[in-house]
C-alpha cells in the first residue's frame, strides 16, 4: 500500500463488562472504510493500548487485518519501553497480515539518544515490513531527536516514516530538510495535518476522524492539492471537536461521541474513566448537534 493519506487511530470498544466489543469494532471499522480512509491503526493510545492484555493486543491487531481484508492498509501500533516486547508484538503484526507497524518512543525508562537508536534499530533489522518512528515526547517523556531519526532512516531501509506528535512542527520540518524526500512524514495532531502536509508531510496519523473520516479525508485530499483555502475552512468548522477532543485523556471524548454515533459502548478499563462534570458533557452535546453527528 501506498503509506500516505489520512490514517485514523482506531478506539478499541469495550461491552460494559469491559470485555472487547467485536460487533462495536466491526462497525468502527466499516465506518472508516465506507469513508475511504487510506489506514486504520489499531493498540495506539486511543486504542487503550497499555490496559490490553499482550493476548488481547495480538487478538484486536489480527481480527482487524483479517476483518479489513486488503481493503484498506493496517498499521499496527506494536511499540513498547521494552525491546523484546516490542519485537514481539511487532512480529506477530507481520506474521497476520499489516502493512506496517507503528513504533511508539519508549516511555517511563527514557533511554539515550543512543539507547533510543539502538531500540529501533533493533527491531526494525527483525522485521520485512515497513516501521514508522512515532515521537509521544509529552507522555513519554522522551524525544527522539532529529540527530537520532536521520541516522535511523539512513541506516535502517525499513524504516520509512516518521510521526511527529508534538506543540510545533519545528522539529518536522528539519527532519524533512535532512532526509530522503522518500522519508514519509506524518502529524499525529489534527489541527497540525495541513501545516505540515503545505511543508512536505505525508498524512495524518488522526483522533478526529473515528468520528469525522469523511471530513479529514477531504482535509486531507485538498491539502495534498495545494488548496489549502478549502482545507482550512474544513479545518476551522471542525476546530470546536479537536480542541474537545485534547480536554479529557485519550479516548475519553472520542468514545462517549462515539457512544451518541451508537458505534460503541461509552465503557473503559481503569484508569481510564467516564467524562466528568455537565459542563464538558454539555459541549460534547454541542458538538454532536453543530456536527449533525447523531
Amino acid at each position: 500500500m501506498k503509506l500516505e493519506g489520512l490514517f485514523t487511530a482506531i478506539i478499541t470498544p469495550f461491552k460494559t463488562d469491559e470485555s472487547v466489543d467485536k460487533d462495536a469494532l466491526r462497525s468502527i471499522i466499516e465506518f472508516q472504510i465506507e469513508s475511504r480512509v487510506d489506514a486504520i491503526v489499531p493498540c495506539t493510545v486511543t486504542g487503550e493500548n497499555t490496559t490490553l492484555s499482550h493476548i488481547e493486543h495480538e487478538w484486536v491487531v489480527e481480527w482487524t487485518v483479517r476483518y479489513v481484508n486488503n481493503r484498506i492498509g493496517v498499521i499496527a501500533a506494536t511499540g513498547s519501553n521494552n525491546t523484546r516486547e516490542a519485537i514481539r508484538l511487532s512480529l506477530h503484526a507481520q506474521k497476520v497480515g499489516a502493512d506496517a507497524v507503528l513504533l511508539v518512543s519508549p516511555y517511563l525508562n527514557m533511554p539515550s539518544q543512543r539507547g533510543l537508536y539502538l531500540h529501533f534499530k533493533t527491531i526494525a533489522e527483525k522485521l520485512e515490513i515497513p516501521c514508522i518512528l512515532h515521537n509521544l515526547k509529552a507522555q513519554t517523556n522522551v524525544n527522539i531527536e532529529t540527530a537520532t531519526v536521520v541516522k535511523l532512516a539512513a541506516d535502517c531501509p525499513n524504516i520509512i516514516g516518521f510521526c511527529e506528535v508534538a506543540e510545533n512542527l519545528d522539529q518536522a520540518r528539519e527532519i524533512r530538510e535532512n532526509t530522503n524526500p522518500s522519508f514519509l512524514i506524518y502529524s499525529g495532531r489534527d489541527h497540525q495535518a495541513t501545516d505540515l502536509i503545505q511543508h512536505g508531510g505525508n498524512g495524518v496519523i488522526s483522533i478526529a476522524a473515528n468520528i469525522v473520516p469523511d471530513k479529514m479525508r477531504q482535509l486531507v485530499h485538498f491539502a495534498f492539492y495545494n488548496d489549502f483555502r478549502k482545507a482550512d475552512t474544513i479545518a476551522e468548522e471542525l476546530s470546536d471537536l479537536i480542541s474537545l477532543l485534547q480536554r479529557q485523556p485519550d479516548p475519553v471524548t472520542v468514545k462517549t461521541i462515539l457512544s451518541q454515533m451508537n458505534l460503541c459502548e461509552e465503557s473503559f478499563r481503569l484508569p481510564i474513566c467516564s467524562l466528568e462534570g455537565g459542563e464538558l458533557r454539555a459541549q460534547v452535546q454541542q458538538t454532536i448537534h453543530d456536527l449533525q453527528l447523531s
